[in-house]
């Protein structure tokens, strides 16, 4: 049995959560479109990783759609107290697994309600409203609109925490002007590191940085240094390149997904790896030309 305390915990929200959580997006189809080759795998993957410990997972009504809300209410409802479910909006997908803009008030209420019915929960635990404004990364502009849907949802107890996701520090600055912000979601990993100034600045207030692609996206990072490294220390790369993220920042929570048993507990492991200090000096040389920070 794998054993994750060793990643520590730390704050979601209300709660003290483990740092290593797991994410539910691959667990849709190609293209987190449609169903899963195996749907009892997808389940029993979602089992395994409550029983290591995980006790957030992050997912999405857009992931399928439905598909891996579905899957998570077969697998574990009725909810372990301890289970925290993050889930997001501002996206819909066309008929083709389109990714398209979905910002209005009624089409963030309707996420809402439909996140809740397919989880079968009263309130979600926390929403992480995502920018659309560039769906490649974050990009400049005002979420005021639908970060003001949100918290009117959360006033009406639908919802009991927000974050945000591929945003700029400007953007969280500017949310957290009107209510409080529980986590911050954008891509970040050993090779693209342009969220270095945003980590530590969310560290300072204690609100947790998730980052998402930790592994570069479906694949390991390619990279002869991680490669070595691994060889070195005799783990994987995937799993080098989650520990470093877990001693880059203690405010940084891991969602790493898979739709494989062996890859679950290959992931998971890696909370068990402590990497020398000659190792992250060598680490940290990989992505020092994207460590410029958000603005």
């Amino acid at each position: 049995m794998i054993n994750i305390s060793a990643a520590g915990r730390y704050t979601l929200g209300a709660w003290q959560v483990c740092r290593m959580g797991y994410g539910a997006m691959q667990l849709a189809g190609p293209g987190v479109f449609g169903p899963p080759k195996d749907p009892a795998m997808a389940r029993r993957v979602l089992q395994a990783a409550i029983e290591a410990g995980v006790d957030h997972i992050d997912t999405s009504d857009f992931y399928g759609p439905h598909v891996t809300n579905q899957l998570i209410r077969e697998a574990l409802h009725p909810y372990p107290d301890q289970l925290h479910i993050v889930t997001k909006v501002s996206a819909r997908r066309d008929e083709k697994g389109g990714w398209l803009p979905a910002l209005s008030p009624e089409e963030l209420t309707r996420a809402v309600e439909d996140n809740l019915r397919h989880l079968g929960l009263e309130a979600l635990d926390v929403v992480n409203l995502r920018s659309m404004i560039d769906t490649h990364g974050p990009a400049e502009g005002s979420l005021e609109g639908p970060w003001t849907t949100l918290l009117e949802l959360k006033e009406r107890g639908l919802i009991r925490h927000l974050g945000l996701s591929n945003v700029t520090a400007t953007q969280v600055r500017e949310a957290q002007k009107s209510g409080e912000v529980a986590c911050v979601q954008n891509q970040y990993n050993l090779a693209r590191r342009l969220d270095d100034a945003l980590i530590d600045e969310l560290a300072t207030q204690n609100i947790p940085y998730v980052p998402f692609f930790p592994l570069g996206g479906f694949t390991p990072l390619q990279s002869d240094a991680l490669d070595e490294v691994a060889a070195r220390i005799e783990a994987t790369p995937m799993q080098v390149a989650l520990a470093w993220l877990l001693q880059r920042s203690p405010n940084i929570l891991l969602i790493p997904g898979t739709a494989s048993l062996s890859h679950l507990e290959e992931n998971l492991d890696a909370a068990n790896l402590l990497l020398p200090h000659a190792e992250l000096a060598v680490l940290d040389q990989i992505g020092q030309g994207e460590a410029h920070g958000s603005a």
